[in-house]
């Protein structure tokens, strides 16, 4: 026989019943009993009835089946029995949540990981049978370095493998801890936390940084070295500093050219320039250092910087630094903003006298038609003959022309003479005084009229 049972009844539960047989009298007398040493015991209920009773609590995750041997034995002489098996299943419910293998886990990853390598892999066991067992891993909302953790990693739901999602700075953030949560699939659904704390390893992959002196082709800066200096003293100083940590970060100096190799020193690791010995009249008064700063790195990373040292008491004393080359890309790019200035200065030049010509040629045009030195004859009129007084003193009649324009406020008024046989030269016909007219008409005390003549 073969029964389930649930695993959390109650220690008086019944789950078989079962009716013994026997004969009359005293051989009908029986005793029941269970050999196993097993949770359950035999309870007689009705007459030759029994039930088998649990007298404990039973759990599947220890003991998931029991076989349980029932032998029925009687008072006779001599006593017989029989027995009987029965098979007992404890049905599984969904009573464990998931449970991690360690209470915390650590991962190690050098910056500059490629994306999508692996962390590490996390693991949790649910006892449960089947789908109250099936584990499923996901990672807790959260926030690193205030972007979402789902953007920095990844966890594979069936596996518990954590990816790295993008590739990690050492310089930006040296660790950080996810969450990951495993869940079973039961009703209703367990589950249990863990932490997982990733630490980014430092690499190599920043050169020294020289803060003094500044770079080249950023500014020009010369150091004085008093023409008095002994042996030893300190003239100046190379400053640099480098992003990573550790063996990474240290850094030395060397010197790596300069113009007297034997003038001056550098401390190895505090970048300290000082004198090796006393300045003599000999030494050249222009120096040129090339300094060469190293990290301790793996491979190493190097940077280098030029100091220029003036041996003089007095800046007054210092000719022109003639000898001193500046950086040939800053020289370039100062002549192409001078030439570009030059060009952009000459075209807005020659714009403005564009212009201003343009505007002197519309003002001068008007003159040049009414103004000028040419003279503009009025339509030819015949010649109109009166008699004045009867005398006919005059043979004809005068036309006087008004030539006006747009701008009368300017125009002159113009006399014409008259078109007989004393017509007048073109350069007297433009512009007319009194005394002109007077002249004409042979009287020098009267001026002519505008209109009829008398």
């Amino acid at each position: 026989l073969s029964f389930f049972y649930s695993k959390f009844y109650q220690l008086i539960s019944i789950f078989y019943i079962f009716k013994v047989l026997i004969d009359s009298e005293i051989n009908g007398q029986v005793r029941c009993s269970i050999q196993q040493n097993v949770p359950f015991k035999l309870v007689p209920s009705i007459k030759n009835y029994y039930s088998v009773v649990s007298t404990g609590q039973l759990d599947r995750e220890l003991v998931s089946d029991y076989n349980i041997t029932i032998t029925a034995t009687d008072e006779g002489s001599p006593p017989l029995s029989s027995s009987k098996t029965v098979q007992l299943s404890v049905a599984d419910i969904n009573d464990n949540p998931p449970v991690f293998e360690e209470q915390s886990y650590s991962a190690y990853v050098s910056e500059n990981n490629k994306p999508g390598s692996t962390l590490c892999s996390v693991s949790a066991r649910d006892p449960d049978w089947r789908q109250n067992g099936t584990v499923v891993y996901s990672l807790l909302s959260g926030e690193v370095n205030g972007a979402p953790v789902s953007s920095y990693v990844s966890v594979n739901g069936d596996t518990g493998v954590i990816h790295a999602v993008r590739s990690f700075d050492y310089e930006q953030f040296r660790s950080f801890k996810v969450h990951v949560m495993a869940r079973d699939n039961g009703s209703p659904p367990l589950s249990s936390n863990v932490t997982v704390s990733v630490f980014i390893s430092d690499v190599n992959d920043n050169s020294p940084q020289i803060l003094y002196p500044a770079p080249e082709g950023n500014s020009f800066m010369t150091e004085l070295v008093p023409k008095a200096a002994h042996g030893g003293s300190l003239v100046s100083k190379v400053i640099a500093v480098d992003a990573d940590s550790g063996q990474n970060a240290w850094l030395s100096y060397h010197i790596v050219k300069s113009t007297d190799p034997g003038l001056f020193t550098i401390g190895v690791h505090s970048g300290e320039i000082r004198t090796q010995r006393d300045i003599s009249e000999s030494d050249s008064m222009k120096q040129n250092l090339i300094v060469s700063v190293k990290d301790n790195g793996q491979p190493s990373l190097s940077a280098t910087c030029s100091m220029y040292l003036l041996i003089s008491d007095n800046l007054a004393e210092v000719p022109e630094l003639k000898d001193i080359s500046y950086d040939e890309k800053s020289s370039k790019l100062t002549s192409y903003l001078i030439i570009a200035l030059v060009c952009v200065s000459t075209f807005f030049l020659t714009f403005i006298i564009i212009i201003m010509g343009v505007r002197f040629c519309r003002r001068r045009k008007p003159r040049l038609l009414f103004d000028g030195a040419v003279a503009i004859p009025s339509a030819y009129l015949p010649p109109n003959y009166a008699d004045v007084d009867g005398t006919g003193t005059l043979r004809s009649a005068y036309n006087y022309d008004a030539y006006l324009t747009t701008g009368s406020r300017t125009s002159d008024f113009k006399f014409v003479s008259s078109y007989n046989d004393n017509t007048l030269p073109a350069d007297q016909t433009l512009r007319k005084s009194p005394t002109d007219f007077a002249e004409v008409f042979g009287c020098s005390d009267e001026s002519p009229e505008v209109g009829s003549m008398q």
